[in-house]
């Protein structure tokens, strides 16, 4: 039986309030921020897997806590599935989501295949058992920034079967069928068999 707070090693809110939404209120996530802890975890692998595993066993190591942690990476077929891994520091260690785009609109500069997908590793350590639960969605990059709503490369990505970007989708839309959505969903599924 496992204690229904759990630490989602991550101090993103947006994040941080999108898996809450997903979870619902079986459990009550706290940031790395409730337990105290302000530091950076090291992310220095090449995959999505090991990144995610390594925070998750830093932050459960450190504190003995029941945790879990993501790591995202949008996935461009035409550059190798880059940025993958390197997603969030795209453009350079101190750079933002939108330097983040602009070097991507860049790489893709007369490129006609803008495939593309988002893919999302959660590596969950309860009572010292690692589990990982993959998300994945596939889509394309459009030539223009639409929407104002999501985060990081929401703006220039619609999923396949959709006309419109994640940040241009309501949460409740995004969340139905993002990447994250179906990583956590089979994390909550998880949980929801532990606790049965």
């Amino acid at each position: 039986m496992i204690g229904h707070e759990l630490v989602f090693a991550t101090n993103n809110a947006h994040k941080l309030q999108e898996v809450q939404e997903i979870i619902g209120n079986k459990f009550r996530l706290l940031s790395l921020a409730d337990i105290g802890f302000n530091d950076e975890i090291p992310e220095d692998f090449e995959t999505l897997e090991e990144n995610a595993l390594q925070k998750a066993r830093y932050i459960y190591n450190k504190f003995n806590l029941n945790c879990f942690a993501d790591d995202t990476g949008l996935e461009v077929e035409i550059l190798n599935w880059e940025p993958g891994v390197r997603s969030a520091r795209y453009a350079g260690e101190h750079k933002n989501s939108t330097d983040n785009i602009l070097k991507l609109f860049s790489q893709l500069e007369g490129k006609p295949n803008r495939n593309a997908q988002f893919r999302t590793v959660v590596a969950l350590i309860i009572e010292g058992k690692e589990y990982l639960f993959e998300g994945k969605i596939e889509g394309k990059i459009i030539e223009e920034q639409l929407g104002r709503s999501g985060f990081g490369y929401d703006p220039i990505f619609v999923p396949k079967g959709h006309n419109q970007t994640f940040a241009q989708m309501t949460s409740e839309l995004k969340n139905a069928i993002s990447h994250r959505s179906i990583a956590i969903a089979k994390l909550s599924d998880f949980l929801d068999s532990l606790i049965a």
